[in-house]
């Protein structure tokens, strides 16, 4: 045990002098560029998952190997270079990327670029990814934030913190695949409770919970959010993997849950654009704008919308997670899928531009330019 706490000591300090290459300056914040504050699961983690005893890692090469930033150096993100928040953020203008809470440098002046609350394994419930031990669940993520709120009214005063969370802050939450696939569909690892839930209770219980995230939030003074739907999870190489599927099929019933969790969804955040004043709710198709790209890999310049770059097991390599060992492909930018799970930077790529500058058949009432210059 004292070799492997000695491991983990070294490994933070390894990885904050990490974060500190390219995280954020202390000096000359400038506030007109707003910040970004994330929450969600490993679709977005930027390496709270670091931090904790968990079974959910990316610390691990050859996850990062994009990443320029860290010059290649695994850095928790789940892909293999940026994600969705980190695109944006800088499409959007913001200098730094939203650094990890859970990180050591996350701290003073530096938060007011943004912080990642995101963790993988985390669901809106509680009991969801407990097959990893730890992990951040949504509410835990908005626990953060209320210290990163108060944190932010010393940085600033009340009065300037709140306007700067109001008019040059955007809150980005990507939840919800967890719930189902390690949660729901995994009924023996989960709470006795879930056991006999019929899917439509099991859907409005996330979407109740979801409900009071979002409006503890909005008390907080979150006012633009950006909250994505359940992706088709029943296209991705695990579960194409063991399933035995070919390749231009999927899973049904993953899928199935998904989209009666994003047809509810998209009615919560109608409700809350209309009862919360002054806040703008925009909802990212995630689900339509992944399945456009599964079913014309080719068109967007992928080999495969299959098989997984790094991973093992099984025809699409979907079994085993990304690690030293794994097998690489060559061509990371043609695989629409990093990993058994994620997508590669490439695929994030399509995906943040279009929640960036798409129409309403992705991202709804407006997109996220346009969410930023409200």
């Amino acid at each position: 045990m004292a070799l492997r706490s000695h491991y983990i000591v070294v490994l933070a300090l390894l990885l904050s002098e990490t974060w500190i290459e390219y995280g954020n300056s202390q000096d000359d914040i400038d506030l007109t560029k707003g910040a970004s504050f994330i929450f969600g699961d490993s679709l977005v983690d930027a390496g709270n998952n670091n931090y904790l005893q968990t079974l959910s890692k990316a610390d691990i090469t050859p996850n990062g190997i994009d990443f320029k930033a860290s010059g290649g150096t695994p850095t928790g993100r789940y892909t293999n270079g940026r994600t969705i928040g980190d695109i944006v953020g800088e499409e959007l203008g913001e200098p730094r990327y939203a650094l990890p809470f859970l990180a050591p440098n996350t701290t003073g002046r530096a938060i007011l670029y943004g912080v990642n609350y995101a963790s993988g394994g985390g669901g809106i419930l509680n009991a969801t990814g407990s097959i990893f031990v730890n992990r951040l669940s949504m509410d835990i993520q908005v626990d953060y934030f209320n210290i990163t709120r108060k944190q932010i009214d010393k940085l600033l005063g009340a009065s300037e913190a709140r306007d700067y969370l109001h008019k040059n802050s955007i809150f980005s939450i990507t939840i919800g695949s967890n719930d189902f696939l390690n949660n729901y569909l995994l009924p023996v690892v989960s709470m006795g409770a879930r056991i006999s839930q019929n899917p439509d209770t099991f859907v409005d219980d996330m979407i109740n919970h979801l409900r009071t995230q979002l409006t503890r939030l909005y008390r907080l003074d979150a006012r633009k959010f950006i909250v994505g739907n359940v992706g088709p999870i029943g296209c991705i190489p695990y579960q194409k993997t063991i399933n035995q599927l070919k390749e231009n099929e999927c899973v049904s019933l993953p899928n199935k849950l998904a989209q009666q969790y994003n047809a509810k969804l998209k009615d919560l955040l109608q409700q809350l654009n209309e009862n919360l004043p002054g806040s703008t709710f925009a909802y990212a198709n995630v689900y339509d704008l992944v399945m456009e790209v599964i079913t014309n890999y080719a068109k967007y310049g992928f080999s495969t919308a299959s098989k997984a770059c790094c991973g093992d097991g099984g025809q699409y390599a979907g079994v085993i997670p990304c690690g030293p060992t794994s097998t690489m492909c060559s061509d990371r930018d043609k695989h629409v899928f990093w990993d058994p799970y994620h997508p590669s930077q490439a695929a994030n790529l399509l995906i943040a531009k279009q929640l960036l500058d798409g129409d309403q058949r992705y991202i709804s009432p407006i997109n996220l330019r346009q969410l930023r210059d409200l």
